[in-house]
């Protein structure tokens, strides 16, 4: 009588399994293309909107107008709202019993959060290629070299990077899908809008201007104004970040990614222990 040997398990490296994962996660986007909405059909539909209903009502000194400076703040919501995409990914994963199942695998556990950073990260570039295509289309153009120009860029991913830990924790400690809808609709919504992403903040009331100057979005959104040659003169009085939007942004990265990411793998790995 013959005895069937066991078969080997093999085991990758942390690479390779973040990357199954996050490949797992692209066949979902390439099953369902409705999943791309948020970055394909709504950034453009804000583009339009308010190029083109809201734009001749707001004032902007920038030399190219207001679709110049408009398309900079666009951008940035779309990539803050990488952590909304992360974490309604993430507690369904949870919820379904995904990461169970995945945990029952001989895979390291931090492929599984790897994993869905680089898919959300591809899914927030394909935003930043389809708003900067429809900014081209509408008259948009970068005014200074490639380096600052693609510095701009890196910023952008750079936030959307630290924004996605924010989606871990929040995903890893929701319950529901419908409950991370809640939490990240109430934050991030008016996070990203009481900025300067879409007006000049000079004419707001002095509380709600001091707000948005010192929003970190704000800070992302002239950073890349400057990089792009699409700001404007800063009225008087503004705050110390909008004089000095690079280094603060870069810093809001650190400082957010630095806090958050062990906050997220704590709370991730106290919800898998469950």
């Amino acid at each position: 009588m013959t005895t069937l040997e066991r078969p080997e398990i093999r085991t990758t490296g942390l690479q390779a399994q973040s990357w199954a994962i996050a490949r797992r996660n692209f066949l979902h986007i390439k099953r369902m293309p409705e999943m791309l909405m948020d970055v394909t059909i709504q950034p453009v539909m804000f583009v339009l909107l308010f190029a083109f209903v809201f734009g001749s009502s707001i004032d902007v000194a920038t030399p190219a107008g207001y679709r110049a400076f408009l398309l900079p703040g666009i951008m940035a919501q779309t990539v803050a709202f990488a952590s909304f995409i992360v974490a309604v990914g993430l507690t369904a994963d949870l919820d379904k019993g995904i990461v169970d199942r995945m945990r029952s695998l001989p895979i390291n556990p931090a492929a599984v959060l790897v994993g869905r950073s680089i898919s959300s990260l591809v899914h927030a570039s394909i935003g930043l290629v389809v708003m900067s295509l429809t900014g081209l289309l509408i008259g948009w153009r970068i005014h200074t070299d490639v380096f600052q120009a693609a510095f701009g860029y890196v910023l952008l991913l750079g936030w959307g990077f630290a924004m996605i830990w924010v989606g871990i924790w929040v995903g890893s400690a929701m319950r529901s899908v419908e409950a991370v809808n809640g939490v990240m609709f109430a934050t991030m919504f008016p996070i990203t809008f009481l900025a300067n992403t879409f007006a000049p903040t000079d004419q707001m009331p002095t509380v709600l201007r001091f707000v948005a100057e010192w929003n970190p979005i704000s800070s992302l959104t002239q950073a890349v104004r400057v990089l792009w040659g699409n700001d404007q003169p800063l009225a008087e009085g503004a705050a110390f970040p909008m004089h000095h939007p690079i280094p603060f942004t870069i810093g809001w990265i650190i400082l957010i990614t630095a806090v958050v990411a062990p906050l997220a793998i704590r709370t991730f790995r106290a919800r898998t222990a469950d």
